[in-house]
């Protein structure tokens, strides 16, 4: 990365399934960013709950040492329906409080094979990027061409002129893990010129928190 300005990463967040999957290479590239986490001096954000792949990643951070913050609608913590997350615990109210802290404090965000809950995840991270309200680097973990339809499907949506050039930059993909850090840690933010003047006010109930009530 010789010549590249490199971001300081200290926490990244990650989205990915509360199942294995049909494919243990998922399992394994799991367990396997958590080690590369580790190997970076990176932090770890996530879910909450020990479930299939989000158990995998965060077990392999907890093993190696490093931090891991669990962020978790109390509802699912009842009849301990996740199973007990790995290292610190905050629980929130609602998905969308869930979601506004893991932007806060995290540096970046990687998605792995999911469902629609992580679909959600990453898109509502990319729109807000979009959107300036963060301009923090997002990834998917591309493990055995897993995201290559949906990749396919935001460049079809470029062709056809509803993302812009521009905006299809935030999302990056690799193949592996070290890769994805890499890209992630020389990711340069390009605003669009018009929303980038959009003022977000602060919330009234936590100061210099972002309100994003807006429904995108």
């Amino acid at each position: 990365m010789e010549g590249v300005l490199v971001r300081k990463i200290k926490k990244i967040c990650v989205f990915c399934g509360a199942n294995s999957g049909k494919d243990v290479a998922f399992v394994n590239a799991a367990f396997h960013l958590g080690k590369v986490l580790c190997k970076r001096k990176i932090d770890l954000v996530y879910g909450g709950g020990k479930l299939e792949l989000m158990g995998c990643v965060s077990t392999a951070v907890a093993q190696h040492e490093r931090q891991v913050l669990g962020i978790i609608p109390s509802a699912f913590t009842i009849n301990n329906l996740v199973g007990e997350t790995c290292g610190k615990e905050i629980k929130v109210a609602t998905m969308q409080e869930r979601l506004v802290m893991m932007m806060e404090l995290s540096d970046a965000f990687i998605a792995l094979p999911g469902g629609f809950g992580t679909l959600e995840e990453l898109f509502q991270m990319i729109s807000w990027a979009q959107l300036s309200i963060h301009n923090k680097p997002i990834g998917v973990l591309n493990i055995n061409g897993f995201f290559n339809g949906l990749l396919s499907f935001v460049d079809h949506a470029v062709k056809q002129e509803f993302i812009t050039p521009r905006a299809r930059k935030i999302l990056i993909s690799t193949t592996t893990a070290d890769e994805l850090v890499d890209k992630l840690q020389a990711f340069r933010f390009e605003p669009d010129p018009a929303l980038s003047k959009l003022k977000w006010s602060p919330s009234s109930s936590q100061k210099e928190k972002l309100d994003l009530t807006l429904r995108l």
